[in-house]
C-alpha cells in the first residue's frame, strides 16, 4: 500500500523538483510557481492516498473471497537450475523487445514533437498503437510465465511485471540516440531536462507495461491451474 501510493509521486516530485531548482537557478521561464507544486501536493496527500488505500482495502477483501484457484503447498521448494535462455535476467531482457518494435515508429513522432516543437495530430494511430502496444505485451508475458513455469520456476509475479516493464529500458535506450542524432541540444540545462523528463517518462512507462504484463500473466496462471488439484 505505501508503496503504491508513494513511488511514482516521490520519483516524480524528486524529478520535478531537481528540474524546478535548475530553471530558477538559470532564470528560464520553465520554472513551476512553488503554489502550483504545493497544490499538487495537496492533491496527492487528500486524493490519491486515501484512494490508494481505499483501493488497497477492496483489493484485498477480493482476494480473500476469490482465493487461489487450487491447493498449494505450504512450503516452498528449491527452484531448479534452468538454462541460460530460461532464466529471469533472459527472459526480462528478451520481452521488451517485441512490444518495443511495436511502438517504435510511433516513438520517433512523439518525440520529434516533443521536443524539436514540430505538430502532432494523428491520435487516433497513436491510439491504435497504444492497443496493439497492450496486447503485445500481454502476449509475450505470458509466453514468458509459460516458459518460467515450464521450467519450474513458481516465482514468476516480478519477473513477468519486469519483463513487460523492460519495453522502457529499450525507450530510454531509444531517447538517447534521439537527442545526440536528432535534436540541436546542448549544455547542462537542456540536457539536465531532456533526461530528467524522459527518465520519468520512461519509468512511469515501465510500471504502465509491468502492470498490464503482470495481469495478463494472473489471469493465465489462474487460468491454466483452475482444474488441477495439489496434493
Amino acid at each position: 500500500m505505501c508503496l503504491s501510493s508513494s513511488l511514482l509521486p516521490t520519483v516524480t516530485f524528486v524529478s520535478v523538483f531537481f528540474i524546478n531548482t535548475l530553471a530558477v537557478l538559470y532564470g528560464t521561464t520553465y520554472a513551476i510557481p512553488f503554489v502550483t507544486i504545493v497544490q499538487v501536493i495537496l492533491v496527492w496527500f487528500f486524493i490519491s492516498c486515501p484512494l490508494a488505500v481505499l483501493g488497497t482495502i477492496l483489493g484485498r477483501r477480493g482476494t480473500a473471497k476469490a482465493g487461489f484457484p487450487c491447493r498449494v503447498n505450504k512450503f516452498h521448494r528449491e527452484v531448479p537450475e534452468a538454462r541460460w535462455y530460461l532464466r529471469p535476467p533472459v527472459l526480462i531482457a528478451l520481452t521488451g523487445v517485441l512490444p518495443f518494435g511495436s511502438i517504435f515508429i510511433e516513438m520517433y513522432f512523439i518525440f520529434t514533437s516533443f521536443w524539436n516543437y514540430k505538430f502532432y495530430y494523428v491520435y487516433g494511430f497513436m491510439l491504435l498503437v497504444f492497443i496493439i502496444l497492450m496486447i503485445v505485451t500481454l502476449c509475450v508475458t505470458i509466453v514468458c510465465t509459460y516458459f518460467l513455469l515450464n521450467a519450474e520456476n513458481y516465482r514468476w509475479h516480478w519477473t513477468s511485471f519486469a519483463a513487460a516493464g523492460s519495453t522502457a529500458i529499450y525507450v530510454f535506450i531509444y531517447a538517447i540516440y534521439f537527442y545526440f542524432f536528432k535534436t540541436n541540444m546542448s549544455g547542462f540545462l537542456q540536457t539536465c531536462f531532456y533526461f530528467s523528463y524522459m527518465g520519468l517518462f520512461c519509468f512511469t512507462f515501465f510500471i504502465m507495461c509491468g502492470t498490464i504484463g503482470y495481469f495478463g500473466s494472473s489471469v493465465f496462471t489462474k487460468r491454466i491451474y483452475r482444474n488441477i488439484k495439489c496434493e
